[in-house]
């Protein structure tokens, strides 16, 4: 698969990259991508939710009526779950939502999310960010050069770029990601992939097929 590289004012450079198409043109596993953004998002929970038991509630233990003879069904401790402020039934304790998930299917979810990306059209290959100071304004410039402002984007680097990353952060709409933090779930929940030239190789390296 080929595709034109563009500059940062949004112009062709005559130049074309090719992408790999294990990597960018394969049949995409819809569970493989299921599956790791389920982990994702299971990740980002912190699981410290906690609500008090039955035996954890601070009321007096004494009996409220006596067991016979009123008409009505016994009743215990005000810490009964039936009473208002009592103790909850079955209540969420603190737990850890990670789940274990094989390499192999982590990188086929976002070889997956790739090639939807490449089959939608949704994928941009830009020559290189020349931002010599981090300025919003540069890169909302860049961003209507290339026509998707108005599009959830993602921005793939090859390293950590602190000028690129500081131009984007007070963007609500753009993110950006070195190649050794891209993750299937910032993929699918993009309406625009922008990859830097860089990127290209060192997706290709990463993402090969083992």
């Amino acid at each position: 698969m080929e595709l034109k590289i563009y500059n940062t004012s949004g112009s062709e450079t005559g130049r074309t990259i090719t992408l790999d198409d294990s990597i960018f043109a394969i049949e995409p596993n819809d569970h493989a991508i299921y599956l790791d953004c389920k982990q994702y998002l299971a990740d980002q929970r912190q699981g410290t939710h906690k609500s008090k038991e039955r035996s954890e509630n601070a009321h007096s233990t004494r009996k409220l009526k006596r067991q016979k003879g009123t008409g009505g069904a016994r009743s215990g401790d005000l810490k009964s779950p039936v009473f208002v402020g009592g103790g909850r039934i079955f209540g969420p304790k603190p737990r850890d939502y990670r789940f274990k998930l094989n390499i192999k299917v982590k990188r086929l979810a976002r070889r997956s999310a790739l090639s939807y990306k490449a089959a939608d059209n949704m994928l941009t290959v830009l020559d290189a960010f020349n931002f010599e100071a981090p300025k919003t304004k540069k890169m909302i410039e860049v961003l209507n050069n290339l026509k998707i402002n108005d599009k959830k984007s993602l921005i793939v680097v090859d390293k950590p770029n602190n000028f690129v990353s500081l131009s984007a952060r007070n963007l609500q709409n753009v993110k950006v990601v070195s190649v050794s933090e891209l993750n299937t779930y910032d993929i699918v929940n993009a309406a625009s992939l922008v990859l830097c030239e860089a990127s290209v190789p060192e997706l290709n390296r990463v993402l090969a097929a083992k």
